[in-house]
């Protein structure tokens, strides 16, 4: 971690959730002072060991440098901001939510007088304070670029753009793409489970499958930006036919279709749209 010196920060963390605790416990182990407030004061008496301050009220913890919020959700957290009085600091909002919530957020904090800066984290608690944590941030730009030397100590800070919804924006894109890739995974262990094939034996080829998948995003990103679906690889047709296979198969083998028929639907409904010939690329048509 940085060297504090000058850039050594009073922080108030409000929430104290396991999320909370790590981020409160990152900031005071890279130098910063740190006053915390939770609705249950009992949860702060690892971090009151370890030299934060307990703070009785949102407004005691907010009368600091920078103000981080990671409250359960924006209901909870908004009278909590309302009582902490928070005109005139900065306020970097960690709890998540939707975008419509974050840009709700940002138009209350605009027009309260508060620097306002969204941010959802890429992480779970054990790897705040480490490179391996990815927060993103959205909103006041020159908030987050006063502040990033405080943000740099929880993760990797990386800033998506001034629409304070885009943080939590990409954030649900990123997590499609991670429920989507478990799903299909787990289907998988269930639909080769059947036959006594186990997790141990499968999954060293659904790594490597799935590093090989990877490998072609790129390319199908290329093609819906340029709108240009041709293929001489593998139309459209061809996967919604081993769509149709692996359902009739898991149906067979006695395992739920619920993952596999909702892609089959998809991509039936590409191919009637006239895209059989296409990329798979083009079934974004479809879902858009």
């Amino acid at each position: 971690m940085e060297s504090m010196g000058e850039s050594r920060k009073h922080v108030g963390v409000l929430g104290l959730g396991r999320m909370g605790t790590a981020l409160a416990g990152a900031l005071l182990g890279a130098g910063h002072d740190v006053s915390v407030w939770n609705r249950s004061p009992l949860k702060a008496g690892p971090l009151l060991d370890r030299g934060a301050k307990l703070a009785a009220t949102p407004a005691e913890a907010a009368s600091a440098d920078v103000v981080l919020s990671c409250l359960s959700t924006y209901d909870s957290q908004q009278p909590v901001l309302e009582a902490a009085g928070l005109s005139g600091r900065p306020l970097v909002n960690l709890t998540s939510g939707t975008p419509e919530q974050a840009r709700t957020a940002a138009k209350w904090a605009a027009s309260a007088g508060i620097d306002y800066v969204d941010g959802v984290i890429m992480a779970v608690p054990q790897q705040i304070g480490t490179p391996v944590a990815q927060v993103l941030y959205s909103g006041s730009e020159p908030t987050f670029a006063a502040q990033r030397d405080v943000l740099a100590v929880l993760g990797t800070p990386v800033f998506v753009g001034e629409d304070a919804g885009l943080a939590a924006l990409y954030d649900l894109a990123l997590l499609g793409i991670m429920w989507s890739t478990m799903a299909g995974y787990l289907q998988a262990l269930a639909l080769v489970g059947t036959e006594g094939v186990t997790p141990e034996q499968f999954t060293p080829m659904a790594l490597a499958w799935h590093s090989a998948v990877a490998g072609l995003l790129p390319g199908i990103g290329e093609q819906v930006a340029s709108g240009d679906y041709a293929t001489d690889v593998s139309a459209l047709d061809i996967n919604a036919a081993g769509l149709a296979m692996l359902v009739e198969t898991s149906r067979g083998q006695g395992v739920s279709t619920a993952v596999p028929a909702v892609l089959r639907e998809l991509f039936d409904r590409a191919v009637a749209a006239g895209h059989g010939s296409h990329a798979i690329a083009s079934v974004i048509e479809e879902i858009r």
